[in-house]
């Protein structure tokens, strides 16, 4: 459930604040009048976003076991693959978000009312599309399918909540320092999902090793215990993994996380003078309509 809470809250939280400022710059410019287009494309990102989960859902019910199981473990590698790019793009991106999207924004007005719905629709559908493939592998997996979904659920409302906060001044923090560290947790919980993707590709013989086990320690960790069950929800611990998973998980696990963590100088070294740099303000510690 945690996993899936950091999932709802990390991307409710980019989404949030990429309505945030698109508003804000809106308002600020007197172009009150063009929200609608703005909103518009906020609810048909959203709408997409619900189908393309429910479709996932429903649409491999009727499969048989064999697929799903190659669906399941091919789509929980492009979750992965989906949830590391966007942690890497918001560490380098989150100084000049403001900036960024403003440009887009001002382009958008010029070109006329559908671009404004495309320009909000794209800013959040991304988003909304990562968090449905990713909620969705997490649902699969579980023996209680509620519980994953509670916790995306609950973590969007904390994020919309937190954006609302944001845009009327009541919540200030480092966005930066933020996102750094819910992204490590999310690498963490990503290398989870990835294992148990190779797992699910083993079953469905697409990869072979499916009964060499690297360690098993299920009397120590029954699945069923409650610390069994946090294990499994918070980073999708399995106690008895394959040889395949226990080197995958460490290959991606380690060098990501180095890559991740690493100080950027770039960043550190940024002009504050620069346009770039004065965007840092407005989405850094000043919250992003500052």
């Amino acid at each position: 459930m945690f996993g899936n809470y950091l999932i709802g809250l990390r991307e409710g939280l980019e989404a949030s604040l990429v309505v945030c400022i698109l508003v804000a710059y809106l308002v600020k410019t007197g172009n009150r009048a063009k929200l609608l287009p703005v909103w518009a494309g906020v609810g048909i990102a959203v709408g997409v976003s619900l189908a393309f989960g429910a479709g996932l859902q429903f649409g491999t019910q009727e499969l048989t076991f064999t697929a799903q199981e190659a669906i399941g473990g091919s789509l929980s590698i492009a979750a992965v693959g989906l949830v590391t790019w966007m942690v890497f793009w918001m560490r380098r991106t989150a100084r000049h978000l403001k900036a960024e999207l403003e440009g887009r924004l001002d382009a958008a007005l010029s070109m006329g009312t559908g671009a404004l719905v495309a320009t909000a629709f794209l800013a959040v559908g991304r988003e909304g599309i990562e968090t449905s493939l990713f909620v969705w592998r997490s649902v699969d997996a579980a023996d209680d399918g509620v519980r994953p979904l509670a916790g995306a659920l609950l973590g969007i409302v904390t994020a919309v909540v937190m954006g609302w906060l944001f845009y009327r001044g009541a919540l200030r923090i480092d966005l930066a320092r933020f996102f750094t560290w819910t992204g490590g947790l999310l690498i963490v919980v990503a290398a989870g999902v990835l294992a148990y993707g190779v797992h699910d590709l083993q079953e469905a013989r697409f990869l072979g090793g499916l009964g060499d086990k690297a360690f098993d320690v299920s009397s120590a960790v029954p699945a069923d215990s409650w610390y069994g069950v946090l294990l499994k929800g918070t980073v999708n611990f399995q106690p008895d993994p394959t040889v395949l998973q226990a080197w995958v998980w460490t290959l991606y696990v380690v060098p990501v996380l180095v890559l991740f963590l690493r100080r950027q100088q770039p960043a550190r070294e940024e002009d504050p003078g620069s346009p770039a740099g004065r965007s840092t303000a407005g989405t850094g510690g000043q919250g992003p309509v500052g």
